[in-house]
């Protein structure tokens, strides 16, 4: 299956994760709606949502790029009626845009907490839903969620409530949208990394320039979800994916190609369980309590 034509709706394209998947896509000829907020440099995040539209174009894809912020519901209207009359409809959705702020209860200042609850849940709820009425005209339609499976236990919980409340309520938009929407034959997945990603949001909040080399690039993401799209919407919903994992019982045997410095061992992830995802052969990461 190729996502040539069809139209891939991606919040918080202009870097990182969401640029990576748009990139995937345009390589079939995808139709990329680039949306998110940045339509300025910044002076410590690099690219924009127009240095993400020619990257598109230049890798084979037709690119609209659109300044949304996903918190303003007149501007995600917006933003999908563009998308709509520009494209002639929607085929997928991916639900990326996210904040982050790992602290303790103590720690994290009320706007903070609000930042995290309305950008990943709220957000990640009103563009699903501002999308629907296209998806539901679609052939093959898919709805990614890049949030984590939902393991309830302290040990994800304690060090850093409010963002994890946040980054689980995206993953409940999943469980209870694929129940909602399977006889429409939308799907609804979760897809999730097992290591730490190199991307700038990362250094600038956790990683740092030495963590980074302890990363995954983009790109493995990148390729899990485009496998995800290329999967019958009607067959494969509610489904919560660690990258490594999935892209291993597909076939994908070379890991070490994702690695930022494959000599440095790898950072895990925050929320990945203990069982049921086991990592593919090869592939070893330092273990650090939460």
């Amino acid at each position: 299956m190729s996502l040539k034509n069809k139209t891939v709706f991606i919040t918080g394209a202009s870097r990182g994760i969401g640029l990576a998947i748009a990139l995937r896509c345009a390589r079939d000829g995808a139709n990329i709606v680039i949306a998110a907020k940045s339509a300025e440099p910044h002076p410590r995040l690099p690219g924009t949502i127009y240095t993400a539209a020619d990257e598109v174009r230049a890798a084979g894809g037709n690119a609209l790029p659109l300044v949304c912020d996903v918190r303003d519901e007149a501007q995600v209207e917006e933003a999908v009626e563009k998308a709509v009359a520009a494209f002639g409809g929607l085929d997928i959705v991916v639900n990326n845009a996210s904040a982050i702020f790992p602290r303790g209860v103590l720690d994290t200042p009320m706007k903070r907490f609000d930042l995290m609850q309305q950008v990943n849940t709220r957000g990640t709820y009103m563009v699903t839903q501002k999308c629907l009425p296209h998806l539901m005209k679609a052939q093959n339609p898919h709805v990614l969620m890049l949030s984590p499976p939902l393991d309830m236990r302290e040990k994800w919980f304690a060090p850093h409530t409010a963002y994890t409340i946040a980054k689980f309520g995206m993953s409940l938009c999943v469980l209870g949208m694929a129940g909602e929407f399977r006889d429409e034959g939308i799907a609804f997945n979760a897809l999730w990394p097992r290591t730490a990603i190199a991307t700038a949001a990362i250094a600038n909040i956790l990683a740092g320039e030495e963590g980074m080399k302890m990363c995954r690039t983009p790109q493995i993401l990148a390729d899990a979800a485009y496998l995800v799209f290329t999967q019958n919407a009607r067959d494969f919903s509610g489904n919560f994916l660690i990258d490594d994992t999935f892209l291993y019982d597909h076939g994908v045997r070379d890991f070490d190609a994702y690695r930022v410095d494959p000599t440095q061992s790898l950072l895990p992830d925050f929320f990945v369980p203990d069982e049921g995802y086991p990592a593919p052969p090869g592939v070893e990461v330092l273990e650090i309590n939460p």
